[in-house]
Parts: C-alpha cells; sequence; structure tokens
C-alpha cells in the first residue's frame, strides 16, 4: 500500500500516475511489449558501445567532477598489482591485480538519478515551500547526505534493477543543423523527426547526436573550452511547445551526447529562474531521466549508412545504493 506524500502537485506533473511509492518514473514505459520491439531492431548483429573512456572529458572542465584515480589494493608495502601471493601464502605462485576507484559519478558518460535536481515546492499545499523530488520524496527524509546515506528513495540502483534495455531511436541534429551550438527549439525538433520520418513510440528512449563528445573524444583528455563551447545542439528547455511534446510523447527517457543535454543560462541580474527547466520538467516533474556525454558518433555513422534510426539499447547503470547518479556503458545492437 503506498503512502502519499504530497496533497499539492507541480503543475505539468505525474506524480502518482505510477503509485504512490513509484521511484523510476517513465522507465515504467519500458512494458514487456516495449523490450520486444526493441530486440526486433536486431538485424545486423553489430554492437556499439555509446560510452567514452571515463577518463574524458579530462581537463578541468567541471571543477565540481573529478575524473578517475586507480589505485592498487592491499598494504602500502605490497600493493596488489603484480603482486606475488607467496608473500601471503609461501608457495603460491599465483600473481594477482586488484585495483580500485575514486572518481565523480557524473565525469563522463552516465545517467542523471531522478534525485539529481529537486526544488522546492510546497507539496504540503500549506504555504510553504519545502525540498522535494520527483513523486514528493523528501530532502532529509528520503535523501540525505552521504554520511547519513544518501539517496535512501530514487537512488541510482532502481535504473539498475529495472534493466533499461529498450528500443532506441537517433535523432541526427548534427546532420540536420551541423555541428555548432544551437538551441533546438520544439518546430526544430518536429522538422528532424519529419525529414528523417521518425515515428516516436511509448517506451522508446530517444538518443541525441550532435558530434559534441566526438569531438571530446578526438581532443583526448585535453579539452579546448573556447572550441566547445561552440558546439552541439541542445533542447531549449524554455520552449513550453517542446516540453509539452516530451510530456505526450510517451518516451521513457532522453541520452544525448552534450554535456547537459539543454542549453544552460545563467539568471539575468534580479531574476529568479530556474536555470535548467529541462531538468526541472523531466526529472522533477515526469520522473525521466537524463543521460549526458554519450559518444553516439559510431553508431550515428552506421546508422546513417543503413538509412537507419533504431536500434535495441541496453543501458542499466551501476547498481549502488543511494547514489544520485552513475557511470554507464551503454551498448547499441543494431
Amino acid at each position: 500500500m503506498g503512502t502519499k506524500r504530497w496533497k499539492n502537485r507541480p503543475e505539468g506533473s505525474n506524480w502518482g500516475e505510477f503509485g504512490d511509492d513509484d521511484e523510476i518514473g517513465r522507465l515504467n514505459l519500458i512494458t514487456p511489449q516495449a523490450v520486444r520491439r526493441g530486440v526486433a531492431e536486431v538485424q545486423d548483429g553489430l554492437a556499439f558501445c555509446l560510452s567514452l573512456p571515463l577518463n574524458l572529458p579530462g581537463g578541468g572542465t567541471n571543477p565540481n567532477r573529478s575524473g578517475p584515480k586507480l589505485f592498487a589494493t592491499g598494504p602500502h608495502d605490497h600493493p596488489h598489482m603484480n603482486h606475488e601471493m607467496a608473500h601471503d601464502y609461501p608457495g603460491a605462485v599465483d600473481i594477482l591485480c586488484d585495483d580500485a576507484v575514486t572518481m565523480s559519478l557524473q565525469y563522463s558518460t552516465q545517467w542523471d538519478g531522478l534525485c539529481h535536481m529537486g526544488y522546492r515546492f510546497d507539496a504540503d499545499d500549506d504555504g510553504e515551500a519545502e525540498i522535494v523530488y520527483y513523486n514528493g520524496w523528501r530532502a532529509g527524509v528520503d535523501v540525505h547526505q552521504h554520511g547519513d546515506g544518501g539517496a535512501q528513495k530514487l537512488g541510482i540502483e532502481t535504473y539498475a534493477a529495472a534493466c533499461i534495455q529498450t528500443r532506441g531511436v537517433l535523432i541526427d541534429f548534427n546532420r540536420h543543423f551541423g555541428p555548432g551550438r544551437r538551441s533546438v527549439s520544439y518546430a526544430d525538433l518536429m522538422h528532424v523527426l519529419d525529414a528523417d520520418k521518425l515515428e516516436i513510440k511509448s517506451g522508446d528512449i530517444i538518443c541525441l547526436h550532435t558530434g559534441y563528445a566526438q569531438t571530446i573524444y578526438d581532443m583526448a583528455g585535453h579539452p579546448d573550452g573556447k572550441v566547445l563551447r561552440g558546439l552541439g545542439a541542445e533542447l531549449d528547455g524554455r520552449d513550453g511547445e517542446l516540453l509539452n511534446w516530451i510530456s505526450r510523447s510517451g518516451i521513457a527517457a532522453i541520452a544525448a551526447d552534450t554535456v547537459a543535454v539543454e542549453t544552460f543560462r545563467r539568471p539575468k541580474d534580479g531574476e529568479t529562474t530556474t536555470l535548467m527547466p529541462l531538468h526541472e520538467h523531466c526529472l522533477f516533474k515526469l520522473g525521466l531521466p537524463l543521460a549526458e556525454y554519450w559518444w553516439l558518433t559510431p553508431l550515428a555513422e552506421a546508422l546513417r549508412a543503413r538509412n537507419r534510426h533504431t536500434f535495441l539499447l541496453t543501458a542499466p547503470p551501476l547498481r549502488l545504493p543511494g547514489a544520485v547518479g552513475s557511470p554507464v556503458s551503454p551498448v547499441a545492437t543494431i
């Protein structure tokens, strides 16, 4: 039996529609029928890794996130890399390599969890806004500081348990608009869908190809910020028609090869606004996962050569309880 945690839900949200205690939002639309539709896209048996190497983009692209640092397990005097196990077990001939890693979970190719973005909203309908996340889950009650358990609800492990395997649809902004920076409107998106005769179905995951991640890959760990600032078509989160389309489209998630999926705009002086309205609409209101830094160019080229746009997508994150995001190595099979 569910427990309703809100009296008032945000306008345009779907809170409660998948159950009072739902934690995976629009991933619920990946039904067995949607999975079978994805599997039916496999014609050539070719698989594509959609993850960048996880040490990319490299450099100081985001001062709040750091790339992977590998280190050997074991005691300082006998680190477990090329470690002769005879040190521990006399007579053993085994050689052991064993390591660990520290990194920001959203440094490279990744999923945003549904508690990645929350907002102050009067969910109790008492005239006072509180910090809440998708479906009314609460800061300090369900989402704690990591020393207190992290995301006890809406953690990234819920995506992993849902498996995330469905039909992917490649929307090729690079092909239609070129590699330059562009804020993609509803009209722009409809132009691409119509030109490529794309039919979006419930449970699909759309993958937005701009070539941005390919440029990151080619820069090989030495990103040029000036170049990158001029690249990548991103969704215009301030376009109400676009947000309405996302609501009614039935898509389960959006993945992009850019940094944030949407155009980021700083507030003007004296302005109070949402920095990332598409994140608010998707993660907070709809429970619709977003993914960033996916390496889509090799897949886009293969699909273009076959005059195709759809494929089987398999993309579960790490099953890491309490985390709000996760690296992912998505696989597209065509």
